[in-house]
């Protein structure tokens, strides 16, 4: 839309709060706004010079408005929250980072488990948090298991079973580690009431549970069971343990959350803590690419809004170093001068630029951005989309090349984490292989390789990848096979067009949806493989294949062959050149010796007869 055609329909907005929506020719949503104006807000756009570039092309494929009034600014931010995460407009910012988070779920059943999960499914069980890292949630769950009597197993404890004595206690029990409710040795009340001091230490409320465990102690003490009181001693000793490593903020304080931002021109770094009782029980930081020239306080606010939904934040009151949006008419936002709060703030900044500076230097190392919580979900979700029995943290692939049946080579690549491990890259002559077969030549390079790993007592991956489908799969398992060690690690075949992964036995390959971080990652492997492979193979070609044929002719050095393949790329094109033409770079006489060794079997003309 250009400023003219803007002009026709600038009157059409009105001077009040609301939301505007910028869409293409197509009809497509690029963009959601708010103002407190809708028409000075939206006018800025066409008739100041913009410096942003994508600004610049966020108004060039602008072709109508659309816009809705609200009551309040406060209404029109909500909207604007509302309608980004529904239609999730191509130049607004974009949070999807609470897609992986884990969860400990309390299981709707008599007496629930408890345990890790990172699917919520509306079965009428509870889901606790979320938590910014799978490891701070084993940590956890291994401090409660310590500390707080649950059941571990998945038997049906209906209170018929209970009663028709169906099961019998197991060693968790005789360690203390639960009371024995499948034999009815503990009630459901009793249970509930451990449940609840679960609650209270993942909402961060330690307090409850000390006081509880003391007065158990207590109580053991005076009635002279002094093992008893031992062990709950230990108990009050971890858990305190556990309180001053989670307490970096005043008790007195209360419930806060905490918002810290720094920028550039691209992107925003946002930290958020959440602080109950005084003690900080989650904190994540994340990247948000700024789609359009966006002010520091509009992406903390639809930022801090998204944060606050996902990790159920009741909090009255946010911390923030920039005025933003009023989230909540009843939470107030403070930008603090000094004290506690600017500390928590400070930290939160540090945070920040510590991310931002890590994420700077993954990008310069060529490492991605994926972090070490985002790398492990991805490994998660292959593990789960391929039905792995271990995580495939160590993954190798396998790729071979030849050219025309010469020097035909192979590569593998390794990633582990998710992330490329180029000191365990290996490169591969074929040597028992004539000619093309590229059966044979991957049955050699898996056969060289495992055998390797197994002579040095080196650890076998969790996943081999087969670059070429069921062909080289099947080659690849025979090696396999011969080395003994079937079974010990999964082995997948990938087709080179389609990117369907084929199991050994099944006679229908598996297509991972396109967009999945399984799929993408498989995609980023092969085309690693690919890319190490085929420059392997390009020097193979260019110090054996080509330049040895040019050296190969009497009178012909190395120095008149790699300037021939530098000025014409390849020997197919030296042949079909003149002698003029080979004279510009080799010289007269070298350009004649050239010129007849590629020519010397071409027939003489015959005479016409007389």
């Amino acid at each position: 839309m250009t400023k003219e055609e803007f002009g026709n329909i600038i009157k059409s907005l009105p001077q009040q709060p609301g939301c505007y929506k910028y869409y293409d020719i197509k009809n497509e949503l690029l963009y959601v706004g708010k103002a407190k104006n809708l028409r000075k807000r939206v006018s800025s756009y066409f008739n100041k010079t913009l410096d942003n570039y994508k600004t610049k092309k966020l108004v060039s494929l602008i072709h109508h408005i659309d816009f809705t009034v609200t009551g309040t600014e406060h209404d029109a931010f909500l909207l604007e929250n509302s309608l980004i995460k529904h239609y999730q407009p191509r130049f607004n910012i974009d949070l999807k980072d609470d897609k992986t988070y884990p969860y400990i779920v309390i299981k709707k059943e008599s007496f629930p488990r408890i345990f890790l999960t990172r699917r919520l499914i509306r079965d009428g069980s509870e889901y606790l948090g979320p938590f910014t890292g799978v490891g701070n949630v084993r940590e956890l769950l291994t401090m409660i298991k310590q500390n707080i009597p649950l059941r571990t197993c998945n038997l049906n404890l209906s209170p018929h079973n209970i009663a028709r004595k169906k099961y019998k206690v197991c060693l968790e029990y005789h360690l203390g580690n639960c009371k024995g409710p499948c034999e009815g040795l503990q009630t459901e009340d009793d249970y509930n009431a451990n449940l609840q001091h679960v609650r209270h230490i993942l909402k961060g409320n330690t307090g409850e549970v000390l006081k509880h465990l003391k007065q158990e102690m207590m109580q053991y003490a005076a009635e002279m069971q002094f093992e008893k009181a031992e062990i709950h001693k230990h108990k009050i000793d971890a858990l305190q343990k556990y309180q001053a490593r989670s307490t970096v903020a005043n008790p007195h304080l209360g419930n806060l959350d905490i918002g810290a931002i720094v920028s550039d021109e691209e992107y925003a770094y946002i930290n958020y803590m959440m602080v109950a009782n005084g003690s900080v029980v989650y904190a994540k930081t994340l990247q948000v690419e700024k789609k359009v020239d966006e002010e520091d306080g509009d992406i903390l606010s639809l930022a801090l809004t998204r944060l606050r939904e996902t990790f159920s934040s009741n909090a009255k009151e946010i911390i923030v170093p920039v005025e933003i949006d009023v989230i909540d008419e009843h939470v107030k936002v403070t930008i603090p001068k000094a004290g506690d709060k600017k500390k928590l703030l400070e930290m939160g900044t540090k945070n920040a630029e510590i991310f931002r500076d890590e994420v700077g230097r993954k990008n310069r190392l060529l490492l991605g951005e994926a972090t070490k919580q985002e790398a492990e979900t991805v490994l998660e979700d292959m593990q789960d989309a391929l039905q792995l029995t271990e995580l495939p943290v160590h993954i190798e692939c396998f790729d071979n090349s030849n050219f025309q049946g010469a020097y035909p080579v192979a590569a593998m690549v390794c990633f582990k984490n998710a992330q490329p491990s180029k000191n365990d890259y290996r490169r591969f002559h074929i040597k028992t292989v004539e000619g093309i077969n590229d059966f044979a030549s991957m049955a050699e390079i898996v056969y060289r390789r495992y055998k390797k790993l197994l002579d040095e007592a080196q650890p076998l991956p969790q996943l081999v990848i087969i670059d070429g489908g069921k062909g080289q799969l099947n080659a690849a398992l025979e090696s396999i096979e011969k080395l003994g060690i079937t079974g010990r690690m999964a082995i997948v075949g990938l087709a080179k067009r389609e990117e369907s992964i084929f199991f050994p036995g099944d006679n229908e390959p598996l297509q991972l949806p396109y967009d999945s971080a399984p799929h993408k990652l498989i995609r980023r492997i092969r085309d690693e493989v690919h890319r190490f492979g085929i420059t392997f193979h390009r020097n193979t070609r260019s110090k054996g294949t080509f330049k040895n044929e040019l050296e190969a002719i009497p009178g012909i050095g190395e120095k008149t062959a790699t300037e021939l393949l530098k000025e014409f790329r390849s020997v197919k094109n030296i042949k079909g050149l003149t002698e003029r033409e080979l004279t510009r770079v080799a010289g007269a006489s070298k350009a004649r010796i050239i010129w007849d060794y590629f020519h010397a079997n071409e027939d003489e003309p015959t005479a016409p007869d007389a």
